[in-house]
């Protein structure tokens, strides 16, 4: 169930969203320096991961689901935002070259329509960057942050959703070490907890974040061994049909 975008716009304008914000963009970052030239499209409630390439990229649209509205973005420009059905997309096929969902995957009622709609309208070869809360960790635990609301992950449950849906893995993060609260005490130490946290324990991150690839054809298994395909022969072969099979005589029988 989605969350209603005011009260996404609020958290992110608090200093715990702006510092989650920093968090969790620096592995963004650090997944896509640049994207300059190329088409992104923000599903969920990307804009404030967003915003670095609204200068660089050929195109930025940041798409809201219809369950949670809609709002004007970005708010110093010109409005990029549309307002759209998960799992019917307004857009036409391989339109994007890279897609971010944040607040997406873990809010929606269907994950795999929604990811089947993403590998649409995403270009051959393109990119996708996904941001979920740990299944693991204590943010999906919490009310404080938009993270404690949705649908939690682990790391395996993601990267075999995204197999499934035709996606190749290309690499995977962490973010969110330290612990929910709104203590200044806490949020004055979050890059200490940062290093620490992906460091010693790693598998306890609040955030999830996956880099993937979108596969046009599927691989086929490698097992060391030649393949072998069975030839089936059919059961009714017409009469005049080039088979390469020798007629059988048929024998009248006498009445």
């Amino acid at each position: 169930m989605y969350l209603d975008v005011v009260h996404l716009r609020a958290f992110y304008d608090l200093p715990l969203g702006q510092l989650l914000r920093g968090l969790i963009g620096a592995p963004v970052a650090q997944m896509w320096p640049d994207i300059q030239g190329q088409s992104l499209l923000g599903l969920g409630y990307a804009g404030p991961f967003m915003r670095r390439y609204h200068g660089s990229a050929e195109r930025v649209i940041s798409a809201m689901p219809a369950p949670q509205g809609a709002i004007h973005w970005p708010r110093e420009h010109a409005n990029s935002c549309a307002l759209v059905e998960d799992e019917a997309l307004p857009f036409s096929d391989a339109t994007f070259d890279r897609i971010m969902l944040v607040h997406a995957l873990d809010h929606c009622s269907d994950p795999s329509a929604m990811l089947r709609e993403v590998w649409r309208v995403l270009a051959p070869g393109g990119r996708v960057i996904i941001v979920v809360p740990n299944r693991r960790g204590l943010w999906a635990r919490s009310e404080l942050s938009p993270f404690g609301y949705g649908r939690p992950y682990s790391g395996s449950q993601l990267k075999e959703l995204m197999k499934n849906c035709q996606f190749n893995v290309l690499s995977d993060s962490e973010a969110l070490f330290m612990p929910p609260s709104r203590a200044v005490s806490i949020q004055r130490t979050a890059r200490t907890w940062e290093n620490l946290g992906r460091r010693f324990w790693p598998a306890f991150a609040g955030i999830l974040i996956l880099e993937a690839e979108k596969l046009v054809f599927r691989s086929l298994p490698v097992d060391g061994k030649k393949s072998r395909l069975r030839v089936l022969r059919p059961v009714f072969i017409p009469d005049g049909a080039a088979t390469g099979l020798k007629p059988v005589r048929r024998e009248r029988s006498e009445q």
